[in-house]
């Protein structure tokens, strides 16, 4: 049984680690953390993550992904990569976050997600305070960190979605998509007081359905939301990325002149010219705000 005053000194330990931790990975100037969403699954966020991290990475810039989708991970299945460590095994402390990380095509750094586990989509106060101290002691220099979040409107995909500086929305003409985009838009902008988005019309069969996408969601969102939205890539409907996912490569490496890869590299050129933030907003720090504001109930997982 652990004595409150003690308790309360690991914890307050701890907060003040991270918080240290944090600082350090939330400085514009290292990483730019993109978040690459959708709220609903299929519209191609895997895909659009992994074209921009490669296209991203022939520049000469060091990317990494991290495959946010912590129960039905994929990214390292698009890339034929088996890697012998993930995510689960740095929560469960049987490996740091260095030893789980594996090499993608044109070396970029990618941090795989677990499958088929339960469990990691429902992580407790303690083990989001372990992904920060594993995230804090990372040591890699990054220019760019892409976050491809699961499908959905769950607790982590709104996590990741908030620490990064950047959200990228990938939406196609589906009612679904949009109805399940503006969802996540509403819920991040307020409850989380994101304002910004970041628009990729996908799959599309021109730049004038990809405009009319945008309108539609435009319509609404700013119609009823304090937002700001901006179409930022128009991804044509192209046969080539189905073939380059049954040959486990993305379309911009298997078919980099193909209309879909091409419009992906028009994207990552633009990532390039983003602005990064002067002051620290959004980032990997909010872990350390959710943190201050359960100590209770992270005290209770020490146990009295």
């Amino acid at each position: 049984m652990m004595g409150f005053k003690r308790r309360k000194i690991m914890i307050d330990n701890m907060i003040h680690d991270q918080a240290s931790g944090l600082r350090r990975l939330a400085q514009p100037s290292l990483t730019k953390v993109i978040s690459v969403t959708g709220g609903k699954g299929g519209v191609g966020k895997s895909n659009v993550a992994l074209g921009l991290a490669i296209c991203i990475a022939r520049q000469d810039r060091k990317v990494m992904v991290l495959d946010a989708d912590l129960g039905l991970a994929n990214i390292d299945v698009m890339l034929g990569i088996r890697p012998k460590r993930n995510l689960g095994h740095v929560l469960t402390g049987k490996c740091a976050l260095k030893d789980a990380i594996v090499e993608g095509p044109y070396g970029i750094r990618i941090i795989p997600a677990t499958s088929g586990t339960r469990s990691m989509t429902e992580l407790s106060y303690a083990q989001h305070a372990g992904l920060i101290r594993a995230f804090s002691s990372l040591e890699e220099d990054m220019d760019v960190m892409l976050i491809d979040t699961a499908a959905g409107i769950s607790d982590m995909v709104i996590s990741f979605s908030r620490a990064a500086q950047d959200v990228i929305v990938v939406v196609c003409d589906e009612p679904t998509s949009i109805t399940d985009a503006y969802a996540l838009i509403k819920l991040l902008s307020k409850d989380h007081h994101v304002q910004r988005f970041k628009v990729v019309a996908n799959m599309v069969r021109s730049y004038r359905e990809g405009r009319e996408l945008f309108a539609k969601l435009t319509f609404v969102a700013e119609r009823f939301l304090n937002v700001t939205l901006e179409l930022v890539a128009c991804i044509p409907l192209d046969d080539k990325v189905r073939q380059s996912v049954k040959k486990q490569k993305i379309v911009v490496d298997a078919f980099p002149r193909s209309p879909a890869a091409l419009a992906i590299s028009s994207l990552a050129n633009k990532i390039l010219t983003w602005p990064a933030p002067k002051t620290p907003s959004g980032h990997l720090e909010f872990f350390l705000e959710r943190l201050l504001n359960n100590q209770a109930g992270m005290g209770e997982s020490f146990g009295e």
